[in-house]
C-alpha cells in the first residue's frame, strides 16, 4: 500500500486510526470555533491517558456532546452529567464531564466578547502558524512559553483541564504550530499550504 511507504513523524506507529488523525488533520490550522471546542475538550481528556484512547472515543464523544455544539453544551444539566457518566463511549471522568461543561459556558462568554473563539485562541500566535523545523520527536517540546501564556490566561477565565502541556497539544493539533518532523511528508505539505485551514 502507497501509505506505508510514506515517511510519518515517529509517534504515530502503526495504527491506522491514527495514521489517518495524522495525515487528514494534525497540524492542519483549523478556525471553526466548534472544531476548537471540540480538540481543546478531547485534549483536556486525554489527561493521564493515549491520545489513541481518545481517538478510539471520539465517535463516542461526538455523539456524547452534540458533535460539540458549544451553546448546547453550556446548557446541559445533572440530568445530562448523569448521563454522560453512564456512557461507556466517553472517558467517564466526573471532572473532565463538568468541565467540558462550564469550558463551554466561557467559551460562549469569549465568544461574545471577541466575536469567535477561534479569533481569541488564534491570538496567542498572533493569528498565524508558527512553524518549527524539528528533526525527530525527542527535539519537540511538550510546553512552550506561548503554551505557558494559554494555559494561564485560560486558567484566569475559569477553563479547567488547561494546562501548558495540554494547552501545547492542542496549538499543535490545531496548527498554530507546525510540529511535524521536518522528514515527515505532511511537514513540507502544511508549510506550502500556508494560512489555508479548516473552517475559514
Amino acid at each position: 500500500m502507497e501509505d506505508d511507504t510514506k515517511k510519518r513523524c515517529e509517534w504515530v506507529g502503526n495504527n491506522g486510526l491514527m495514521q489517518a488523525y495524522h495525515d487528514i488533520e494534525w497540524g492542519v490550522p483549523t478556525y471553526d470555533d466548534r472544531e476548537l471546542f471540540e480538540f481543546l475538550t478531547l485534549e483536556g481528556a486525554q489527561a493521564g491517558l493515549s491520545w489513541q484512547t481518545i481517538l478510539n472515543k471520539r465517535d463516542g464523544y461526538r455523539r456524547a456532546f452534540d458533535d460539540f455544539n458549544i451553546k448546547k453544551v453550556a446548557k446541559y444539566s445533572k440530568d445530562d452529567i448523569a448521563r454522560l457518566m453512564s456512557d461507556a463511549g466517553i472517558v467517564r471522568n466526573r471532572l473532565k464531564i463538568e468541565s467540558t461543561i462550564s469550558n463551554a459556558i466561557i467559551a460562549l462568554q469569549i465568544i461574545k466578547e471577541y466575536g469567535s473563539l477561534s479569533k481569541y485562541l488564534w491570538s496567542f500566535v498572533d493569528g498565524s502558524p508558527i512553524h518549527d523545523k524539528f528533526e525527530k520527536l525527542d527535539d519537540i517540546p511538550v510546553t512552550t512559553d506561548l503554551s505557558d501564556e494559554m494555559s494561564k490566561a485560560l486558567k484566569k477565565r475559569g477553563f479547567k483541564f488547561v494546562g501548558s502541556t495540554i494547552c501545547y497539544a492542542f496549538m499543535q493539533a490545531v496548527g498554530m504550530v507546525n510540529d511535524h518532523e521536518t522528514s515527515c511528508y505532511r511537514y513540507g505539505e502544511i508549510n506550502s499550504e500556508g494560512a489555508g485551514g479548516r473552517g475559514q
